[in-house]
């Protein structure tokens, strides 16, 4: 790619990540570099097997709160994995070894405080030009909206999870 754009996929709905992981299938088949990282999620996810079984572009990195948190009330130790996460994202980012660098629930890591506003910016200003960056997850802050290039916005209208369906394998995990 001659010039590599920052997306990102928010909203209440149910899909983010699966559009991010689209565009990773789409990139693998295109021959190109895919730096897959997770906040917020612990890996195991049948999406996250076929990636790493399968899928020899993409190298996978999970850091962040493993489980639910609520803001304010981070345990031991999800604060320094979440930046030590980013700090990994941004070596990643800048080593010129990916085409595309996809993170994961980044803006909810952010909206939980668990990594500040400004690293994530610096993050960004750190981009190859030639390499994408796509960030995902619910409450994009808009300082990280007014610098992307294109934000998507998938918002719930309907889902069986308000009538106590729980995730189901190869569905939703």
């Amino acid at each position: 790619m001659q010039t590599g754009y920052v997306q990102i996929y928010t909203g209440n709905g149910k899909g983010k990540t699966t559009a991010a992981l689209g565009l990773c299938l789409r990139a693998a088949g295109a021959g190109k570099k895919i730096y897959f990282g997770q906040f917020m999620k612990d890996g195991n996810y049948s999406e996250i097997t076929a990636l790493t079984e399968r899928f020899p572009e993409v190298t996978y990195a999970a850091f962040g709160a493993k489980g639910f948190i609520r803001k304010g009330s981070e345990r031991d130790g999800d604060a320094a994995c979440a930046k030590q996460g980013l700090a990994d994202a941004h070596t990643a980012l800048t080593s010129g070894a990916f085409d595309i660098v996809i993170l994961d629930e980044l803006c909810v890591a952010l909206f939980m405080e668990l990594i500040p506003l400004d690293d994530v910016l610096k993050l960004i200003e750190a981009k190859p030009p030639h390499t994408e960056l796509v960030l995902t997850g619910r409450y994009a802050h808009p300082a990280l909206i007014e610098r992307a290039d294109l934000v998507s916005e998938i918002n719930e209208v309907k889902h069986y999870f308000t009538k106590g369906v729980d995730a189901r394998v190869g569905i939703e995990m």
